[in-house]
């Protein structure tokens, strides 16, 4: 129990929490104003003010009554151990790399220029935007490790999509000894329990790894997220935060943590969309005074500021060890069935309620068309979700016209599913093809007893990979733990063990059907250099981003025959071979 203010440098007790007293300032009513930094676990590293005429007990700890301990060690070894770690621990202050050279990587020249370029300026904050396969968290890792020696990572918070939780998070541990913590909702929750009520369950884990799904969330994390600080703040695909004009709540997350750290690394292989807006939202998110006018600028506006560093596979071909191989492609073309075209005529015949007024109901006949293209069992789940729509409509509405108008659409929308039923895997062209290419010899040869050969195929719809994991099975005779679906709405400890059975020799696993969640960056090419392409997505950076993530070694290409399909050949076991359908 103290009567006096403690000194700067004192260690006390403050409500059951241990702190160093860092300041003092004394107030008109005779007390003073401690300014603490905490030492134990609750409160390490934070900063708090206590005033003493409020404070029920201050107690200070008595370095007087501290026990020490004699070093009975042979030639003092203990204490030469304590003293070289405290030597080891000194902070380098120049613009070299000092330990991230010492990972567990292949030391490759072009994966230390952005910790080069980041370390030059006052504060990191940078885009590695290089090209997909070039190592992005290789390049964040190296810069983490130079910040972390340095002082400047104690407190670390990376912020992923669902799918790469556990791959980032493996990534950091096994290459540079940083340990990421995963919160999910039911952890922030588990740790929200442990703490006071009034506390952050942020300052819990100085390195922790999330969802930016579930960070997002404003009313459960809004106020958290701004009061909380970290050293380093990682966003990876960062594509995913830029704005678009929506108000999307990952854009508004993006902009409430670029303001929580003085260093901000963004990953994006892909970090223009073709709009100047967009990208100079990231551009502002770094630095709030890069690009002035974000509808009107050009590259050299921010180009001498450090911001981003941009590579593409042939800007570093020379320092490879081994070379990118190319995929070659062979076209095949086809005609589509006559019950095909029945369907594509049924669905040219629907009209959409209010279609010429266009907005969201005009956009419905592009979503139908996507549905088709994909599949005849995609094109009925959305016919099936529009006529429930429109019958809960019909039901709602007075104005003999407009229920005219709903009826004519759910006559056409009747009349396109019953085209759509007759649609059989015997006479769907594109699942004929795709049959032929697995099946046949040259060029595909894929052999499913081999456990080192895998396949992936892509599609754009969930329905489609339902629809081709029942159709696949029977018509390739694989059992059913041969074959994985992947999308968004598995978990993302039901994603990575799928990821790490299809990376692996010993699972029974060969056959892997994907959405676009396998395309963010997931490491599928351990035991995999054969790509399908069931459905080509129509932004072909998406195609790009696909045919070549990470492990894979791919170049885009463009197919433009009416219909048709192709496959490349694969060069070696790590490159990647594509099967693709486009209907132009």
């Amino acid at each position: 129990m103290t009567t006096t203010a403690p000194p700067p440098g004192t260690r006390i007790v403050v409500r059951d929490a241990e702190w160093v007293v860092r300041r003092i300032a004394p107030l008109p009513d005779g007390g003073s104003q401690l300014t603490c930094t905490g030492v134990s676990e609750l409160v390490r590293e934070r900063e708090a003010v206590f005033l003493t005429r409020l404070e029920n007990e201050i107690k200070v700890l008595d370095p007087a009554t501290t026990t020490l301990v004699p070093d009975t060690s042979p030639q003092f070894r203990r204490s030469l151990l304590y003293i070289e770690s405290l030597l080891r621990r000194a902070v380098p202050n120049d613009r070299r790399i000092r330990v991230a050279h010492r990972a567990a990587m292949d030391e490759v020249p072009y994966q230390l220029d952005p910790a080069l370029q980041a370390l030059s300026q006052p504060r990191q904050r940078i885009l590695i935007a290089d090209d997909v396969g070039l190592g992005k968290t290789i390049e964040t890792g190296i810069l983490v490790s130079e910040l972390i020696a340095r002082g400047r990572g104690q407190r670390i918070l990376v912020v992923a999509v669902k799918s790469m939780l556990t791959q980032f998070q493996k990534e950091f541990w096994n290459r540079f000894t940083i340990p990421l913590t995963r919160l999910d909702s039911v952890g922030i929750q588990r740790v929200r329990r442990r703490i006071p009520s009034n506390h952050n369950p942020f300052h819990y884990y100085d390195k922790s790894i999330i969802s930016i799904d579930t960070l997002k969330q404003d009313r459960e994390y809004r106020t958290y997220v701004e009061t909380a600080r970290w050293d380093i703040i990682v966003i990876d695909e960062a594509h995913n935060v830029a704005d678009r004009g929506t108000g999307a709540l990952r854009h508004l997350l993006a902009r409430r943590l670029a303001k929580r750290s003085d260093t901000l690394i963004m990953l994006s292989a892909t970090p223009h969309d073709g709009k100047a807006r967009s990208f100079a939202s990231l551009m502002n998110m770094l630095d709030p005074t890069a690009i002035g006018d974000p509808d009107d600028f050009t590259r050299e506006d921010f180009q001498h500021k450090g911001l981003v560093i941009r590579r593409f596979k042939k800007d570093v071909r020379e320092q490879m060890k081994r070379s990118f191989r190319d995929r070659e492609i062979f076209p095949e073309s086809f005609p589509h069935s006559a019950v095909e075209e029945t369907a594509n005529e049924a669905l040219l015949a629907v009209r959409v309620r209010g279609q010429a007024g266009g907005g969201k109901r005009q956009l419905f006949s592009v979503t139908l068309e996507k549905a088709l293209f994909s599949s005849p069992a995609a094109c009925l789940e959305t016919v099936a979700g529009r006529r429930n729509h429109l019958k809960r409509a019909l039901v709602d509405e007075r104005e003999p016209e407009r229920r005219s108008i709903i009826r004519r659409e759910l006559e056409g929308l009747e009349a396109l599913a019953e085209a759509l039923e007759a649609v059989e895997p015997s006479n769907f062209a594109k699942y004929q093809a795709l049959l032929g290419a697995i099946r046949g010899g040259a060029p595909f040869r894929w052999n499913p007893r081999d456990p080192r050969d895998r396949l992936v195929v892509f599609s754009e719809r969930i329905a489609t990979l339902h629809w081709l994991e029942e159709r696949l099975i029977t018509d390739l005779r694989l059992r059913p733990n041969q074959v994985a679906l992947l999308h968004g709405g598995l978990s993302d400890t039901d994603q990575q063990e799928i990821v790490e059975a299809f990376g692996n020799e010993t699972t029974p696993l060969r056959l892997l059907l994907a959405s676009d969640v396998a395309s963010e960056g997931i490491n599928l090419h351990h035991q995999c250099h054969r790509l399908i392409h069931f459905d080509i997505p129509w932004s072909l950076m998406v195609f790009r981003s696909r045919s070549a993530t990470d492990g894979w070694i791919a170049t885009g290409s463009v197919v433009t025959p009416r219909s048709c399909i192709c496959w490349p050949r694969a060069q070696t076991r790590r490159s990647a071979v594509t099967l693709a359908f486009w209907r132009c």
